[in-house]
Parts: C-alpha cells; sequence; structure tokens
C-alpha cells in the first residue's frame, strides 16, 4: 500500500475490529460475572474459596493463550492470516455459548466446574490466535508510517469489548428482577454473543487475505516452518524475549490492573454494589477508549517505546496513592451514620440457617447492608457487606479508575504496531502472538487471582493497609518491565528487524 493511500482500510478495520471486540467480550464476559459464577459452579460453603476458584478458572483462559498463539500463529503463517482468524472466531463463540448452557454445582456436582473449565481453556486457545492475527492482518493494509495510529483501533476492541459485557450485564439486570437474573438471567449475556458471532463471521467471510501475505505467498517466501524459523533462530529468539520482557510483560499487569483488577477490588474489597461498579466503570472505560487512537498515532510521530515506558512508570509510582484514595472514598469507618435509621431484622431459612440483615445509613447518602447467616449445621458463619454510595463518590471513584485507563492506553495503544515492527512478514503471527501472550495471559491473567489472594493474605493478617497488598504483583512486574525496556528497546519504529 503507498504511504497515503487508505483506500480499503476502513473496511479492513471494521471487519477485523469487529471480531476482536466480539471475542473479547466472550472472553471477558466471564470475569465481568466472576462474582455470581462463583455462587453457580462452586461449592458455596466457603464463598471466598468459590471466588477464589473462579478467579483461577478465569486466569485458566490466560494461561493456555500462548499455547493457542503457537498453534493458530503457525497456521496463520503457513495458510494465511484470513481463515485463521475466521476459525479462532467460532471457536470462541461457541465455548461462550455453551458456558451459559451448563447446569449449576446443585445440579451436576463436580462436572459443573470441570465442563467450565474445560470451555475457558478453549476460549484462552481461540484468543491467543485471534489477537496476533488481527493485528497483524490490520498492520499489513496500513499505509507505510501509519502502523501506529491504524492498528490502535485493534485495541480498542479490548476494552471495548469489556465495555459491551458490563452493559448487557446491566441491560439484563435492568429487564429481570434479582430473582430471575440470579437463578437463569446471568446466563443471557453468554447466549447473546452467538448472535454476535454469527455477524462477525459472514464479515469476515467476504475479506482479503492481507496484501504483503498474499505478495509472500506468491512469491513463495512464505515461512514451512514458522515454530522453528521463529524461536530456532536464535537472532529472531532474541526480539522475541525482549518483546516478552521489555514491553508485553509490563503492559499486560498494566491493563489488568486498570480495568479488570479495578472492577474486582471495588466489589470483592470494597465490597461497593456490583451494578454501580459495572455503571461506573463503564463511563471510565467510554472516556478512556478514544487515548488508545491518540497514543497509537502520537506513536507514528514520536517512537513507541517512551510512550510504553511512561505508560508503565506512572502506573509504578500512582498505583498505591490511587488504590488507597478508592478505598478511603467508600469506607464507611470515615462516614457518619444516621443511627436511628438503623434497622435489623433476623429471619430464619428453610434450612433453619439464622439470617440477620443490618441496613445502616449515612449522613452522604452511603447506605451499607450486611448480611450475616449462622448455619444451623454448624459451618462457619458467612457475612455478606454491599454498599451503594452516593453520587459524588461514584464520580471519584470514575475520575481514578480513568486515570488508570490512561496508564492502560499508553502502554496498550502502541503495542500492536511495536510487535509487528519486530519481526518480518513470513514469520510475524507466530513470533508476535507468543510475546503478546504469555505477557498478557500469563503475568496479565494470573493478576486478578494473585493480587486477590494477597489481599485476603494480608486481611486475614490483620495488616491495617490490607487492601494494598495485592498492588505489589503489578508494580513489581512493571518496575522489572520497564528497566528491560529502557535499556534494550530502540525507540525508531522500523518495517521489520531483518
Amino acid at each position: 500500500m503507498s504511504k497515503t493511500s487508505t483506500k480499503g482500510i476502513w473496511k479492513v478495520i471494521s471487519a477485523s475490529s469487529m471480531g476482536t471486540m466480539i471475542e473479547w467480550y466472550d472472553f471477558y464476559i466471564f470475569g465481568s460475572l466472576a462474582v455470581v459464577i462463583s455462587t453457580k459452579f462452586f461449592p458455596s460453603d466457603n464463598p471466598t474459596a468459590a471466588f477464589l476458584s473462579t478467579l483461577a478458572t478465569f486466569a485458566a483462559g490466560f494461561v493456555v493463550r500462548p499455547f493457542g498463539a503457537l498453534f493458530f500463529g503457525r497456521l496463520g503463517d503457513i495458510i494465511g492470516r484470513k481463515y485463521t482468524f475466521m476459525a479462532t472466531l467460532l471457536l470462541m463463540g461457541g465455548s461462550t455459548f455453551l458456558i451459559g448452557c451448563i447446569p449449576s454445582y446443585e445440579t451436576i456436582g463436580f462436572l459443573a466446574p470441570l465442563l467450565v473449565l474445560i470451555l475457558r481453556l478453549l476460549q484462552g486457545l481461540a484468543l491467543g490466535g485471534e489477537y496476533g492475527g488481527a493485528a497483524t492482518y490490520v498492520a499489513e493494509h496500513a499505509p507505510t508510517g501509519q502502523k501506529g495510529y491504524w492498528t490502535s483501533w485493534i485495541q480498542t476492541t479490548a476494552t471495548v469489548g469489556l465495555f459491551i459485557s458490563l452493559m448487557v450485564i446491566l441491560a439484563t439486570k435492568n429487564v429481570l428482577s434479582a430473582e430471575d437474573f440470579d437463578t437463569w438471567g446471568w446466563r443471557v449475556p453468554f447466549w447473546v454473543s452467538i448472535v454476535m458471532v454469527g455477524v462477525s463471521y459472514l464479515i469476515r467471510k467476504n475479506m482479503d487475505e492481507s496484501p504483503e501475505f498474499a505478495k509472500a505467498k506468491k512469491e513463495g517466501t512464505t515461512s514451512t516452518n514458522p515454530l522453528k524459523e521463529s524461536f530456532g533462530n536464535r537472532y529472531n529468539l532474541k526480539f522475541v524475549l525482549l518483546a516478552l520482557f521489555g514491553a508485553t510483560m509490563g503492559q499486560g499487569v498494566v491493563w489488568y490492573t486498570g480495568q479488570f483488577y479495578a472492577m474486582s477490588f471495588m466489589k470483592t474489597v470494597m465490597n461497593v454494589d456490583s451494578s454501580q461498579v459495572d455503571s461506573l466503570l463503564g463511563i471510565a472505560l467510554l472516556l478512556g477508549t478514544p487515548f488508545f487512537i491518540f497514543f497509537g498515532w502520537l506513536s507514528d510521530k514520536v517512537g513507541r517505546k517512551y510512550i510504553m515506558m511512561g505508560g508503565m512508570l506512572l502506573a509504578i509510582l500512582f498505583y498505591r496513592p490511587i488504590y488507597k484514595m478508592m478505598y478511603t472514598t467508600t469506607d464507611v469507618n470515615y462516614k457518619t451514620e444516621i443511627v436511628e435509621k438503623r434497622l435489623e431484622k433476623t429471619e430464619t431459612n428453610q434450612n433453619n440457617d439464622l439470617i440477620t440483615t443490618i441496613s445502616k445509613t449515612y449522613t452522604d447518602e452511603t447506605s451499607y447492608v450486611e448480611k450475616k447467616i449462622t448455619f444451623n449445621d454448624k459451618k462457619e458463619p458467612q457475612s455478606h457487606v454491599s454498599i451503594t454510595i452516593n453520587s459524588s463518590d461514584e464520580w471519584t471513584l470514575i475520575l481514578l479508575v480513568f486515570i488508570q485507563v490512561l496508564f492502560v492506553t499508553m502502554v496498550y495503544g502502541p503495542i500492536a504496531a511495536f510487535l509487528v515492527e519486530m519481526f518480518p512478514t513470513k514469520i510475524r503471527y507466530t513470533s508476535m502472538s507468543l510475546p503478546y501472550h504469555v505477557g498478557n495471559g500469563i503475568f496479565g491473567g494470573l493478576l486478578p487471582a494473585i493480587s486477590t489472594y494477597f489481599v485476603t493474605h494480608a486481611k486475614n493478617s490483620g495488616k491495617s493497609d490490607f487492601y494494598l497488598d495485592g498492588l505489589w504483583y503489578p508494580i513489581v512486574i512493571a518496575s522489572v518491565c520497564f528497566v528491560i525496556g529502557m535499556i534494550y528497546i530502540d525507540n525508531k519504529n522500523k518495517t521489520n528487524h531483518i
């Protein structure tokens, strides 16, 4: 494609972005519903263990992403970009739909979490092949010198997919009663995906192969063994490792801290009402998404390195102050209760368990509901707290999450172009997919489970600032990546290194 021509690129962008967005929607609907899912597919006698098990299952999808990158990356470099990421779309859509069909733990016992895990692994394999294909496909259509701008549209799809998953959940909750949503309505967002996948498949079916790959195939210069050429070649392997430890590892933890851990933290550590969290996170994501495009465009002008490294450095310096402010904003210990409005109700359920509900109201219009269950069969008592915050606190949290999303856009906006430019056409799909999915799938994907475990352990140990312990994981990983990236990454944008 010529330096100035953008003919047809919007068709490429829309087709690629829509499919990738739907795959992210499918992948993240599980995380968005983690709190509900933990009560459906896992034993209910220990809510904390059930939630951690859900996060571990969520993380399992990330762990297998590198294997999907290897499998589908190899196919993409041999048979082409188009057909490979059509296959990943169908695999992802089918797996997501089936998760919504699995009977609960109460119905089929341990078979429920096992089936969820299997389908979650298939989702991870599909996503492992999708992103590299979409980013490579768009980059190979982009005009020279504009890869950062055009590939940044693909970078928005992960956030947009998460945003749409939150909106579908909120819409379902608004249409159904709380009881219906808890009973069966939570399955609807999983079922909806099959329609979206069908539409995207029809659009992708009419796409052409990327010009760079088509040219390489015509000239007979495509790779016959992409895995060997990507990782058996010491020179190329050096760039694969640099991409991982100098860029995608840090980008992965910043991405998942700013979006998924922020959501999990507000719901499970701050105990903010789940629907409120979904709403405020959705607003923060909506406000932040255009900055993916901005930083992708800027990276074409000033280079990728300093924008990505700057995002990591800001995250390292400001995560703890941001999360401390988030926690104290809604901490009822800093609020004044209207004592005369306190209500306490005690009742028993059909199992003769004693249920005590305590409702409190505060002068700033914050409301607090705590439900304690003392079990008749001598199991450990359970306590669940839900805090509904006022509009002022909501906007404070929106701002604090938005700042984190800005860090995300800095590290994530330029990364696709950065990775594409590191590797030659014939092994690009394979070479870029592995470091991306190890950095995001393993280092990033394990973050919610690891950080939640750190917080839980610190709380049980009696630490006063227990809620900050989960941040050590992203801070340490991002710091290591920042140092390596600053020393070894070149700030020059290039076509590829060979």
